[in-house]
């Protein structure tokens, strides 16, 4: 399934009411969200504002984003969600995302070398 991590910045001052509005995902967002192929999605926030979101989706971020474009509830959710956040020009949070490339995965790895990687772990002490 694919992956995709990316990159947003909540305004420092609102920091507190973000966290407060994810405390309570209205339930009609959460299965919009998970209808329209967001898997282990997960959000992170460090104390400047820095937001990184992780999800896994069965075709791609960009399905899935237009898919989650198409629902009333989205429309709602981002609109109110926008103030929160900077340098996003006007636009909701989920047209703003900076994509991370991601340059490392355990379990793309770890098949090619499975035997050595029973043998590093017998090591750790």
């Amino acid at each position: 399934m694919p992956r995709a991590c990316f990159q947003l910045q909540v305004r420092p001052d609102r920091i507190a009411e973000y966290k407060e509005r994810h405390a309570a995902v209205w339930p009609e967002m959460l299965r919009a969200l998970r209808d329209t192929g967001w898997h282990n999605y997960s959000l992170f926030l460090r104390d400047d504002g820095l937001l990184i979101g992780y999800v896994e989706t069965p075709s791609s971020l960009a399905e899935a984003q237009a898919a989650m474009a198409r629902t009333e509830v989205n429309a709602r959710w981002q609109a109110q969600m926008a103030e929160l956040f900077t340098g996003i020009d006007g636009r909701p949070p989920d047209e703003g995302f900076l994509l991370l490339e991601e340059v490392f995965h355990l379990e793309d790895q770890l098949p090619d070398h499975p035997d050595e990687a029973d043998d590093d772990r017998s090591d750790v002490r």
